[in-house]
């Protein structure tokens, strides 16, 4: 790879500089166009609706290493993603002040499907990416903040999606070997057909026991057949996923059971918390010329279980058989999306219109138990839900003059919704509908820095069930419902400039008022939806192709993030202040590759008074490739390189262990992983 393509690939990743028909083939569909960043004239290329938007290709994924997937969207400057429980759990993300959770205001896609699943057993919008494949993925595309007509449900901080390749270029074996057990293979070839198209088979074997003093017994799982085929006037593609994965789970620990030398760090309570996760897909895709615009069709058919067994307060509540319990949710998901975009002129402004209908139906059954040692003893409560959110869109973008552009969409979502509790006072039907306005302005003066101005509402989804309920399950005690919908507003200022030779930046600031907080609430392994909340923020990006072989990106985040008219206890739990991050990525300097990454996660206030606090984390990563011919290579990865003892997360609440008289408040982490190295060989054929 040269210096161009380099830094066309590490500039998209960092700084969200690119065109707009890259964004839109993002999250379209449409064909990628190869867009020059870094040219001899520094110049910026194409048309983005904000400063923090970008494109991630697959070849930069693959540069720096990761220990887990959903490390992908670290890529994304300000998201961190960490875990909190197993490696078969979905992660937890962090973007623009919010405590995203499990997902709760992040949409994600994963080729044209939604990952966030709403009415979920463990937390609203819980989007769990253990089952992508790094190897397959493409790009990466992503979109920050709520101005974007074609994505609703969860986009308040921002969207992301991935997008697997049509077929590969290569067939390859990756075989990897690593500390504390860790065992991967992956195995991936297309095929041409007799008809023009392509057969892709792709599969991935993960097994690992982790550096717990619990062998956590991963066995991960990964298929993909997919077919496409490419026509002069568009392409289809049809594709099967499939995903299976079990785990034994060191959850979170309580601090004082560590100092006070009755567990290591790397120790457990409850050695029979983990769970069992499936997820089964079908998709439909086609892109197709149709008279004079474009059209784009997905729809999708996915099975989906999960069965979670956690412990976070021990024996607080059942002195005698402990607080285990489990989360389980089966459920079908069906879904179509489809668009049609068309160039013209409106009242003699160059224009384009886009127009889009969207539908999702999920059918689901969720329960909660009472168990020990994975077996149930108590029904807290079962559910059957069915839900559905229909959607249509449309944006303009106008050309007023060289210099000048707008955006401006239009969203409307209807959510529907049928809850059959067992308990009869807690079901019932509902429905709510609203309108989401979207503009944006771009004003670019000359060829080396635009500037953005953006307003836009999106919104978040809540749990079917919390808009139904009039009784606590447990308790019997009234309990309070919350809306169907909750709205986001937010503003943002935005430039980003290639002025400085050999460099691009992009820099912003954003405002967000949020009708209804979820919180993640530690000891009840749920989301809790709250009180208004209000943020605002300052996002740094930057990348400085320093020579021909070497790129060094940076990114840096600082966000206000309070609960609204609360008084003076309105800090928001877990809502991190400040992100950081730097990278080195190196390609084809001789014969060897490679990349490293530093990431900071600011401390963070863990309940509303703002004391106490977690720690910062601080991580190292670094990985090294040497090919040894065009077809045989080998990489070396080295996880939390100075082996730091930081916390992955922390949590404050009250949990009661073996021997303790009464609940004690006390902090509650995970630690980081140990430094840990891992080799692989790679053959491609």
């Amino acid at each position: 790879m040269n210096q161009r393509r380099l830094a066309i690939a590490i500039s998209f990743a960092m700084t969200g500089l690119h065109a707009p028909a890259v964004l839109s083939a993002g999250l379209t569909g449409n064909n990628i166009e190869e867009i020059i960043v870094l040219g001899d004239n520094n110049a910026l290329t194409g048309d983005p609706q904000t400063a923090t938007e970008g494109l991630v290709f697959g070849t930069q994924l693959l540069q720096r290493p990761i220990s887990r997937p959903a490390e992908l969207l670290e890529f994304i400057p300000g998201v961190i993603a960490t875990q909190h429980s197993g490696e078969g759990k979905a992660n937890q993300y962090f973007l623009r002040g919010f405590n995203l959770d499990h997902g709760t205001d992040l949409a994600m896609r994963v080729d044209g499907m939604p990952v966030n699943m709403p009415t979920h057993a463990h937390g609203q919008g819980y989007a769990d990416i253990n089952f992508v494949i790094p190897e397959l993925v493409e790009w990466l595309a992503y979109r920050k903040g709520p101005y974007y007509a074609n994505i609703g449900d969860f986009a308040t901080a921002g969207s992301t999606e991935f997008h697997y390749t049509d077929r590969l270029e290569d067939g390859l074996v990756s075989l990897t070997a690593g500390e504390n057990d860790f065992q991967r293979l992956f195995a991936g070839q297309s095929f041409a057909t007799g008809s023009g198209g392509h057969l892709t088979l792709a599969g991935a074997l993960t097994r690992y026991a982790g550096p717990w003093q619990l062998d956590q017994d991963l066995d991960k799982r990964k298929g993909l057949i997919k077919y496409h085929q490419q026509r002069d006037s568009g392409s289809w593609a049809v594709t099967a996923m499939t995903y299976h994965n079990d785990w034994t789970a060191t959850d979170q620990i309580p601090l004082r059971a560590v100092q006070d030398g009755s567990i290591d760090r790397f120790g457990n309570i409850d050695p029979t918390a983990g769970g069992e996760s499936r997820r089964s897909s079908l998709s439909f895709s086609a892109d197709q010329q149709w008279g004079a615009g474009d059209l784009d069709f997905s729809a999708y058919v996915m099975d989906y279980q999960l069965d979670l067994f956690s412990n976070f307060t021990y024996f607080l509540e059942d002195p005698v058989r402990g607080d285990q319990f489990q989360q389980a949710d089966d459920r079908r998901v069906y879904g179509f999306d489809t668009s049609y975009r068309i160039e013209t002129e409106v009242t003699g402004v160059p224009s384009e219109i886009s127009i889009g209908l969207q539908s999702r139906l999920d059918d689901i059954d969720v329960g909660l138990y009472k168990t020990q040692q994975r077996i149930a003893h108590t029904v807290t409560r079962e559910d059957s839900v069915a839900q559905s959110l229909s959607s249509a869109w449309i944006s303009l973008q106008q050309q007023w003059h060289d210099n000048f552009r707008t955006v401006l969409g239009l969203r409307a979502d209807h959510y529907r919704f049928d809850v059959d509790a067992d308990i009869a006072i807690n079901s019932g039907t509902g429905s709510e509908s609203l309108l989401s306005p979207k503009l944006n302005f771009i004003y670019s003066p000359a060829g080396h820095t635009e500037y953005f101005f953006s307003v836009g509402q999106g919104f978040h989804s809540n749990d079917a069930r919390g808009t139904t309920i009039r009784i606590d399950p447990v308790s019997g005690d009234a309990a309070d419902t919350v809306d169907p919908l909750a709205k986001a507003q937010s503003v943002e200022l935005g430039l980003r400039s290639s002025i400085i030779p050999r460099t691009q930046i992009a820099l912003s600031a954003f405002t967000m008022t949020l009708d209804s907080e979820l919180v993640y609430v530690g000891d009840a392994g749920a989301t809790e939806a709250l009180d208004k909340s209000k943020r605002r923020g300052l996002e740094f990006s930057a990348v400085y192709a320093a020579t021909d072989w070497l790129l060094i990106d940076a990114d840096f985040t600082l966000t206000r993030a309070r609960f609204s008219g609360v008084g003076a206890d309105n800090r928001i739990p877990n809502s991190v202040a400040k992100t950081a991050s730097l990278g080195l990525s190196v390609v084809d300097a001789e014969n060897w590759s490679g990349g490293l990454r530093v990431r900071y996660l600011g401390d963070a206030p863990l309940i509303e008074s703002g004391r106490p606090t977690s720690d910062g984390t601080f991580l190292v990563n670094m990985q090294s490739t040497y090919s040894f011919t065009p077809n045989l290579s080998a990489t070396l990865e080295v996880l939390n390189m100075f082996d730091s003892d930081d916390r992955d997360i922390t949590y404050f609440y009250e949990s009661q262990l073996p021997g303790e008289l009464t609940a004690q408040e006390d902090i509650h982490f995970h630690p980081v992983e140990p430094r840990s190295l891992r080799l692989s060989l790679n053959m491609r054929f």
